[in-house]
Order: structure tokens, then C-alpha cells, then sequence
């Protein structure tokens, strides 16, 4: 087998990128003989170089010029692990217009600008690979662009954050408060000095919006997703979904039904027989059921460098590939198909109120959930002293009727407070 040099220009140090550099140096030998693609990293560029001096024995150049780098003629692929949209967005950009293939693991960017830049890599033949970018190590994007690139795909439905997985892993596993469980996510690394984004579900939105593109071929972005995150689930939520057979769990949802996609993320009760409510810890899981393959889960390390890493060396092997036979693995066209609205979808809720604790309440609560149509399926009632603590679960709803139900609840003189609205799903 004729061998070919790949030389690589890496965009940024961090974890990956670490990783990645370690990989190709274990793994050099044996691609080279699987594939014939000698594998090089070429450049690195790094805003400090003085901070990385082991990478003067790991690369020909280290360089501050990420925008000269991308378009060097003496790099063949380029990898994309600095994150952000700016400068990302424009270094893709260049590195595409020099007939350079991209390789990254930046979901924020291709969440909003993702159909734009698809776009142009399929007029200039090359590819935008990102397998990294959704789902860590685990080959996601892979098997929807490519194994079930002929099956009519109905919902793709995953846990694709292992920040909150594993606080909601502890909180349901040692009763924890949220508080506590994400501070300790914190101490072990699972979670950012500044949490916000895994939090309040805009990682997993982004990550999304990526899925639906792929599994539906659709041209949308981050705007277009519904995004609830985690911060008001509380010990008592999760105590009640125990008790009842349930799990909580930050899902990820895309479907396509009737001409129409729904693309949010949001938390969820999972009944314990799902095989999603057994992913624990840190780790991601992602649920594909289709017409004709049917129910398929991928479950794997969703977050760390060395996972991360070993999905970008598998996109850089392919894209290395596409490159010296002269094809691509795009996208294709995106399609604009119409977004559904989360008002129109039917859901069972979870509902928890703070009320008065006297005669009268419960009746004039249940007559607001009977005005909108909303039918209570159970009901449980704790004491509180003066007040008490109500929780329903409905039956099959549509969103708007429950929007308007706890509005006007909220109204009620007797209502103190709502607490955490969770939908039921996989019932």
C-alpha cells in the first residue's frame, strides 16, 4: 500500500487538542498501515506558545497565526478544538476557501452557523466533519450520516450532557441537593467554574439543533430550539419521581412528524423500565428510532480529551481519505421544513404547587385544570403547616392548555407558588 502524508494543522492546545497530539503519536504506525495515511501534526497555533514547550518535539512549527496556518500550503487538514465562534468561525471559513477539509468539536458554531458553512464545504468539495462536537467518543453523527442515511428517522432523543447527567445522577443516587451536587461535579472536573451553559441546557440545545440537521437533513439552528435546563429541580422532585418509578433526566428531543420538526431540550421523567433512565454518572446515551431499523441506543463517554480525541481522529482519517480520492461526505442540501411549535405538542406533566392550606383550595384549583382541558390523571397533597404542597400528574396535554392553566393559576389568591413543571416522557 502507497503511503500518503496527511499533515495537519491543529487549532488550539487544550484538553483535546493534548489528547488528540498523544493519540496520533500511539497511533501512527497502525493507521498507517490500516488506511496508508501517514498522519502528521504539522502546525499547532496557540496564543502562548511559552506555555506548551513539549510541543516543540511534537510538531514542525508552533505559531500565534492561526489565520496563516489555515491557509499554509503545507497543511492538508485542519483541526478546529479552540471553540467560540469568533475567531472559529472565520479560520473555518479561510481553511474551506484554501481546499483545506475542517475537522472540529465546536458546537456552538456549527449550532449557528452551521447550514452556512455546510454549504461551503460541498461547493468547494471538501468536508466539515464534527462528530466530536455532539456526543464526545460516541460515534452519533457517523451513524446518522452515514448507516441511516436511507431510514426514515422519527426521533432522536438522548442525554447528551454529562455535566447535568451527573448531577441529577447524584441527586437521585445519594439525595443530594442540586447545590451540593453540582459543586461536587465541580471538584471532580465534570463540571465548569462557570456552569451556565450545561446548566441551563444551551450545551444540549446546541448539540440538538446538530442532531436534527443530520437526522433530518433540515436547515435550522440554535434559535429554533426549546431550551429548559436543571436549576429548578429540587430534592422533592426527585423524591417523587422515585417513588413513583421514574427518573430524571435532561433530554435532548428531535423529531419529524407530519412535515414538521420539534427540536428542545428539557428536563424529564423517564420510566425506570427506559433504557435511557440507566445512563448514570457522567455519561451520554442517545435513543434513535426509525421506521425501519426501529429502536436503536449509542451510549458511550459523552465529555473528557481522550474520548473527545478519538472522535476527531476518526473524522480526520475520513476526511484524509475523501481528500486524496477527490469526493466528500457533506451534508447535501438542507432542506428549510417548517418548525413545530412546543405549544402544539401533547405532553403528561409533572405540576407542583405551594397553596393554602384550607377548605375550598383543591376545588378551585382543579376547576382552573378543567377550564383548559387539562385532565388530572393523580394527585398527591402534603401538609405544611399553614400550607400545603400539591402535585399533579396529567394525562396527555397540549403545551399551550397547561401554559394557560398555570397562569391563571398563578392568579389564584390561594396559590403561594408553582414550583417545577417536568414532562413525562417514554410513559
Amino acid at each position: 500500500m502507497e503511503v500518503q502524508p496527511i499533515r495537519i494543522g491543529l487549532l488550539g492546545y487544550g484538553n483535546v487538542g493534548k489528547a488528540l497530539v498523544k493519540l496520533i503519536a500511539a497511533q501512527r504506525e497502525a493507521i498507517s498501515s490500516r488506511t496508508g495515511l501517514d498522519l502528521t501534526i504539522q502546525a499547532v497555533a496557540v496564543r502562548n506558545p511559552e506555555k506548551y514547550p513539549q510541543l516543540e518535539t511534537m510538531t514542525q512549527r508552533i505559531t500565534t497565526n492561526a489565520h496563516d496556518l489555515v491557509i499554509s500550503d503545507d497543511i492538508d487538514v485542519v483541526v478546529e478544538v479552540i471553540g467560540g465562534v469568533d475567531p472559529a468561525k472565520g479560520l473555518v471559513e479561510a481553511a474551506l476557501s484554501s481546499g483545506k477539509p475542517v475537522v472540529t468539536a465546536n458546537k456552538e458554531l456549527l449550532a449557528k452557523h452551521g447550514p452556512e458553512l455546510f454549504g461551503s464545504a460541498d461547493e468547494m468539495n471538501l468536508d466539515l466533519f464534527f462528530e466530536a462536537a455532539v456526543a464526545g467518543g460516541i460515534p452519533l453523527m457517523r451513524v446518522l450520516r452515514e448507516s441511516l442515511k436511507g431510514e426514515p428517522i422519527r426521533r432522536v432523543m438522548g442525554i447528551v450532557n454529562g455535566t447535568t447527567n451527573y448531577v441529577l445522577s447524584q441527586m437521585t443516587e445519594t439525595g443530594m441537593s442540586y447545590g451540593d451536587a453540582l459543586a461536587e461535579a465541580q471538584s471532580k472536573g465534570f463540571a465548569e467554574s462557570d456552569p451556565t451553559a450545561d446548566v441551563e441546557g444551551q450545551d444540549a440545545a446546541s448539540k440538538a439543533a446538530l442532531i436534527a440537521m443530520v437526522a433530518f437533513g433540515a436547515q435550522l439552528g440554535l434559535s429554533d430550539v426549546t431550551c429548559q435546563g436543571i436549576t429548578e429541580i429540587t430534592s422533592k422532585d426527585i423524591q417523587f419521581a422515585k417513588r413513583s418509578g421514574h427518573t430524571i433526566k435532561l433530554l435532548a428531543i428531535a423529531e419529524h412528524d407530519h412535515g414538521e420538526i420539534g427540536v428542545r431540550v428539557h428536563p424529564a421523567m423517564l420510566p425506570n423500565h427506559h433504557p435511557l433512565a440507566s445512563v448514570r454518572d457522567s455519561f451520554n446515551a442517545v435513543f434513535v428510532e426509525g421506521e425501519a431499523v426501529g429502536d436503536l441506543m449509542l451510549y458511550g463517554r459523552g465529555a473528557g480529551g481522550d474520548p473527545t480525541a478519538s472522535a476527531v481522529l476518526g473524522d480526520i482519517i475520513a476526511a484524509a481519505n475523501n481528500l486524496t480520492q477527490g469526493t466528500n461526505n457533506g451534508l447535501g442540501n438542507l432542506r428549510k421544513i417548517s418548525i413545530q411549535s412546543t405549544e402544539e405538542l401533547e405532553n403528561a406533566f409533572y405540576i407542583n404547587l405551594e397553596v393554602a392550606d384550607e377548605p375550598g383550595v383543591l376545588a378551585s384549583v382543579a376547576s382552573v385544570f378543567g377550564k383548559y382541558g387539562v385532565s388530572i390523571r393523580s394527585m398527591e397533597q402534603e401538609g405544611l403547616g399553614g400550607e400545603a404542597r400539591i402535585v399533579f400528574i396529567t394525562h396527555s396535554s397540549k403545551e399551550r392548555n397547561v401554559h394557560s392553566t398555570l397562569d391563571e393559576l398563578r392568579e389564584l389568591d390561594s396559590v403561594i407558588q408553582i414550583g417545577t413543571k417536568i414532562r413525562l416522557v417514554g410513559a
